[in-house]
């Protein structure tokens, strides 16, 4: 058996060291550091679509396709590059994961995040109860640039947030960029953190333990990355206690995230032996630590490299794939270590990069003379929210600083009873429901303010970037929510503050232009998103109650009606901030005069009388079917001020924007399909003939063919459980794809990609797990014949999730049931067993131990 996850070969095979042929007790431990930055709209509570990402929606979808699902089925393929094994890498590595981007795989990725925590359940099985997972400050940011109170409210967060998870403590913390110094210590300890991980740099000097015999032992300076990694040390603090830090290897781990290290398994095994010490230890550790996005997303299929070191080669050596608390249980620190004062893995400057201009993440004529500026005004921001939070918290909290540490848990969970609950612990008084909505502004307040310190803010070389303006969204929403509870306006002097951060961009000039042009435009009020739900009814059909991103709508009453070319709605709708349970009445009335063009109106509820005024002059005005007057009588009754399609949030901009143009795409395709018949014989000739064909006349055969195939992919799709039209369907597929060939065709299908995906995986399902299993030839066929259609039509159709399930339906179901041993939970006759292993041939799983 080879190394079937060596990607390429890098150099010559590494000599293998004596050390490694002599070494006992050597542990190895492989950790990512997996974190995304909180990207979401900070009105809406999501993440809006990141046009950077496609063709997935954001980055996050993004990464999490090429990264996160990659590790948690990471294939190990035989030579004839077949499925062997599917590994989770997370039971193997150890690893944190950001709260923000952990609750994010919750929600978009259900599957991912549950193979993330089965792999903590199982290495805390098969290491002592010491699980993989460790814990991340809450939302990555610089812990020595805190003041002291944020500093134990991100750790406090860290910890319930991974506790909600994993249902345990944690045991380690991953500091943010590996930011350090003693009162960030003393807070850890304080908060139970058994060890820390850091970058070699970060050590002064170190000694052996004191002992009895040997009370005064000589110290060693290792200021220049020269400590040993290969155990952990205790950090004693000034008033005796300690924490204990392990120091990953430097070297290896930056040539896994910046060389070609991961590209072989066998080379990169080898790299990690080329650190075992041969000097008699009994025991010793190979840690290595980097960006986990690295594993898949920067490095595109380096998940198999760890998947086949961990089950493969490392054992072959007799080393044990470990985790810290693991090897801290057995091999407590003989060690201490002394710390530099303040310092970081990625700042040659101490903590610099995140307040001043050093220049890391410099490059050309770009410098970061805005950082000092905004870390200024942003702890001035900081410092005016702390007094009114402390002034206005006191009305309601019996605790305002415990408040906020608890608060995590209204976050994790904003269900009203959870939120009741965590009023009847910490208000001070029975509050009043505007009084519970002030509290929570408050709260929503104070996490925003840690919010826009997130470290990537400041880690490149623009504050113009969108992690720039993401903290300055932050911002905003704070210093708005401030205004709302207290009525103290901060905006001005944050701008005024704002102009003494220079920009690189000549557009921008500064930070305050910046707030302006990005920030500012880009926050939603309550009458945005009634104005949104207005226009957007016009074509969804909503129910009394329904979720508008971060807001329950409730359809008090609504009534639609069409006048020849013009649509009018009038309705009277109910928001609730989900967040802050702060709640608005408004009556709308949206006029749509056909194509773009919209008309809509919001103002608030002011009685039902008046309302059904209102909504009857508007009716009988549409009556005369004349935009004129319906015009005149909405500015009368609303005002000036309206709405257009310009103002929905963007993705339903986008949908309504494709719906309103399908009338016409339906128009244009059938003249490019009757263009297309009417020349069928002469594009046939200019190919035969290899003659540059007429441009008109490809476009036709591309748009006819393309619409036929979208058509033909979606009534497959939706007829899953009747054999005659699949069978059509994929008949004519399969004839599209030849005659797409045949006359050059570049088709525009990426529909039929996700669509053919779905098909093939609900087509599995049926044979694997359906009721019928007297049809599963049947569905076979029409599986395999959907995989060669997909190839035929170039679409690159990805198999993972169909190899995941038959890999696991092979293991766990058809072997031991049918296969190893005829049970009577075995549902497949002895002719059909054959058909089930043929498929996993079709879908290069590995089957080949039970064909003969």
């Amino acid at each position: 058996m080879t190394s079937a996850t060596d990607l390429t070969p890098i150099g010559n095979v590494l000599a293998r060291p004596d050390a490694r042929e002599t070494a006992t007790g050597v542990f190895i431990t492989i950790h990512g550091h997996f974190y995304q930055p909180p990207r979401e709209n900070p009105y809406l509570d999501t993440i809006e679509r990141q046009p950077s990402a496609h063709p997935f929606h954001d980055w996050n979808a993004r990464i999490d396709r090429e990264c996160y699902q990659p590790n948690a089925f990471a294939r190990i393929y035989n030579d004839r590059g077949e499925i062997e094994g599917i590994v989770n890498n997370f039971e193997y590595m150890s690893f944190n994961i950001g709260p923000t981007l952990m609750s994010w795989l919750q929600r978009y990725d259900p599957e991912v995040y549950q193979r993330i925590l089965d792999g903590d359940r199982k290495s805390a099985e098969r290491l002592g109860g010491h699980g993989n997972a460790i814990a991340q400050v809450y939302n990555h940011i610089i812990l020595p640039l805190a003041n002291k109170r944020d500093k134990y409210t991100q750790i406090r967060w860290g910890k319930a947030d991974f506790r909600s998870h994993f249902g345990r403590d944690p045991e380690g913390m991953w500091l943010a960029e590996t930011a350090v110094d003693y009162p960030t210590l003393e807070a850890l300890v304080d908060e139970g953190i058994r060890f820390i991980i850091l970058a070699p740099s970060q050590a002064q000097r170190c000694r052996v333990l004191p002992k009895e015999d040997d009370p005064d032992p000589q110290w060693h300076e290792v200021g220049g990355s020269q400590i040993d990694p290969t155990r952990p040390y205790r950090c004693f603090l000034p008033d005796g206690r300690a924490i204990d830090i392990f120091f990953y290897d430097g070297p290896i781990s930056r040539d896994m995230g910046f060389d070609e290290l991961l590209m072989s398994s066998h080379n990169f095994v080898g790299r990690l032996g080329q650190a075992v010490r041969g000097d008699g230890r009994p025991s010793q550790l190979i840690g290595v630590a980097t960006d986990g996005e690295t594993f898949g997303h920067h490095k595109k299929g380096t998940e198999k490299c760890l998947a086949y070191a961990f089950t493969q080669e490392i054992p072959q050596w007799g080393w044990t794939v470990t985790n810290f608390a693991h090897y801290l249980d057995l091999n407590p620190p003989t060690w201490e270590v002394v710390l530099k004062p303040v310092t970081a893995w990625s700042c040659a400057h101490g903590v610099g990069r995140w307040e001043d201009d050093c220049g890391c993440a410099g490059g050309g004529e770009w410098h970061q003379k805005w950082r000092k500026p905004l870390r200024d005004t942003l702890n001035w921001l900081r410092d005016r929210l702390i007094d009114i939070y402390e002034q206005s918290g006191s009305r309601f909290f019996s605790d305002p600083w415990l408040a906020r540490d608890e608060y995590i848990q209204v976050v994790r969970d904003r269900a009203p009873e959870n939120i009741i609950q965590f009023f009847y612990r910490h208000q001070c008084r029975q509050l009043s429901q505007a009084e519970q909505v002030d509290a929570l502004r408050l709260l929503e307040m104070q996490r925003h303010s840690l919010l826009m310190f997130t470290s990537c803010g400041w880690f490149f070389e623009e504050l113009s970037r969108p992690e720039g303006v993401q903290i300055l969204r932050y911002a905003a929403r704070a210093i708005e929510l401030a205004g709302d509870v207290a009525g103290i306006q901060l905006a001005s002097e944050f701008r005024r503050r704002l102009k003494a951060a220079p920009s690189n961009v000549e557009t921008f000039v500064n930070g305050s232009r910046i707030y302006d042009q990005l920030v500012v435009s880009s926050q939603v009020s309550f009458e945005q998103v009634a104005a949104h739900y207005a226009i957007s009814s016009l074509f969804v059909h909503y129910s009394e109650r329904e979720n508008v991103y971060c807001y329950e709508a409730t359809q008090l009453d609504y009534q639609k009606q069409q006048m020849g070319a013009l649509t009018l709605a009038v309705g009277h709708l109910s928001l609730m901030s989900q967040i802050t349970r702060e709640t608005v009445d408004y009556i709308f009335a949206v006029l749509h005069l056909g194509g773009w063009d919209f008309h809509c109106c919001i103002q608030p509820f002011s009685g039902r009388l008046a309302y059904g005024q209102l909504k009857d002059e508007l009716f009988e005005t549409l009556a005369h079917a004349s935009v004129a007057k319906m015009m005149v009588v909405m500015t009368q009754r609303f005002g000036t001020h309206c709405f257009t399609l310009e103002d929905l949030f963007a993705e339903e901009r986008h949908r309504i924007i494709q719906q309103l143009s399908e009338n016409t795409k339906n128009r244009l395709d059938q003249l490019y399909a009757q263009v297309y018949r009417d020349n069928y014989g002469i594009l046939m000739a200019f190919h035969r003939e290899e003659l540059p064909v007429p441009p008109e006349l490809q476009v036709a055969a591309d748009i006819t063919l393309s619409s036929r195939c979208l058509t033909l992919v979606r009534l497959l799709a939706n007829h899953t459980g009747d054999p005659q039209p699949m069978d059509n369907a994929l008949n004519e597929l399969e004839g599209i794809a030849a005659e797409a060939d045949t006359m050059h065709c570049q088709l525009n299908i990426a529909e039929a990609k996700t669509v053919l995906e779905g098909f093939i995986f609900q087509a599995l399902q049926s044979v694997l797990y359906g009721e019928n299993v007297e049809d599963i030839e049947g569905t076979i066929e029409r599986l395999e014949r959907a995989i060669a259609i997909g190839d035929k039509l170039h679409l690159d159709l990805s198999l993972d999730r169909v190899q995941e399930l038959y890999f696991s339906f092979l293991h766990n179901d058809l072997v031991p049931q049918c296969i190893d041993a005829e049970t009577e939970n075995c549902r497949w006759d002895r002719q059909q067993i054959p058909m089930l292993l043929q498929l996993g041939q079709t879908l290069k799983v590995d089957v080949s131990p039970w064909l003969n």
